[in-house]
């Protein structure tokens, strides 16, 4: 009887050792598995590339090497800004539609590529599903401006009198068919009816012409022309924007001087190609937010006539398809594109 006890004894303290064995057996091997399997390191691991659709030295360029520095900094890894112009923006675009969706490569576009392009060409992409709408980072309106050497007006009251006493005599310049300077003065004479004609031009050609007086006025993105206002060269009348612009307080809406609704200009942002992780969008669209709402940053940028535009991804998102659609219907009652 005795060893008959001795025996379930010993057999139950074998059956404890060989639980613990089994237990510590598997804690052991499941160590080993997370040691041998990667962690997801922190992003970035290694340099970004930011690309710009358009030429050194424009809007775009300026604000993307603005908020590249600061990534730099941040991030302490290298946040590089290439230019890749041609087409209008669409080039450097579709490099990035094409990209590998890994957060490495990414793209500071505007208005004219992803929501006014679209409509105006056939594209073998989609902006609004291509690319993730990461965040904004800045809205530039346009401001509509004379030049008082050639033409002497104090307010676009005035502008419009003289355009509806002489029907058909006043012009105005922009950087080209369907551009945001061009649809812009569109909407003016649509909203009031009045007779002007547009004259298209390649770049900074547009803006010589309204200095020398053979065009009457012009619809222009605040930094462009931000030097002479200041000199007196020019002479701003309403900006574009629903609100008064941060860079020009002074100078009225065209919705307060009358032009109803009106609502026009630039905007630029952060985008990625479609894919790109959620958690590395959410990381840029933070980055974006801070660094645009620091103070010597959003002082820059005012100073430079964008006023900085933080928000999340997902309003960032509706707002570009609402221009897009918006900018749609736009080109189609102007004429520019045919239905």
């Amino acid at each position: 009887m005795q060893d008959k006890n001795r025996f379930k004894t010993l057999f139950s303290r074998g059956k404890s050792v060989l639980r613990s064995s089994v237990a510590t057996c598997a804690l052991l091997a499941a160590g080993l598995a997370l040691a041998a399997s990667p962690a997801r390191a922190a992003y970035p691991e290694q340099p970004v590339r930011i690309i710009v659709a358009f030429s050194a030295g424009g809007t775009t360029d300026i604000l993307a090497r603005l908020v590249a520095d600061h990534m730099t900094k941040e991030f302490g890894k290298a946040f590089v800004v290439e230019n890749k112009p041609g087409a209008g923006g669409n080039i450097g675009t579709a490099y990035v539609v094409n990209a590998k969706p890994d957060g490495y490569t990414l793209i500071i576009d505007s208005v004219g590529p992803i929501a006014i392009n679209p409509t105006l060409t056939k594209l073998p992409y989609d902006p609004l599903t291509d690319l993730i709408a990461v965040a904004e980072i800045a809205d530039v309106p346009n401001v509509l401006v004379v030049a008082p050497e050639h033409l002497k007006i104090d307010n676009i009251a005035e502008l419009t009198k003289q355009i509806k006493s002489k029907p058909g005599e006043f012009n105005y310049s922009s950087t080209g068919v369907g551009t945001s300077s061009h649809l812009s003065g569109y909407l003016m004479g649509k909203l009031q009816n009045l007779d002007i004609t547009h004259i298209p031009y390649k770049g900074a050609e547009a803006l010589n012409d309204l200095l020398a007086g053979r065009v009457q006025f012009m619809f222009a993105t605040i930094p462009s022309v931000r030097s002479l206002i200041e000199s007196g060269k020019l002479k701003p009348l309403a900006v574009s924007s629903p609100k008064r612009s941060r860079s020009l307080p002074d100078v009225p809406t065209m919705d307060e001087a009358g032009f109803k609704g009106f609502r026009a200009g630039s905007w630029f942002g952060l985008f990625a190609p479609k894919g790109t992780p959620p958690e590395i969008v959410a990381t840029l669209r933070d980055s974006v937010n801070r660094i645009i709402q620091l103070p010597d940053v959003s002082k820059q940028m005012v100073q430079q006539g964008a006023d900085p535009m933080p928000g999340s991804s997902e309003q960032f998102r509706d707002f570009v398809k609402e221009e897009h659609d918006r900018w749609k219907e736009v080109l189609i009652e102007s004429g520019v594109v045919k239905q």
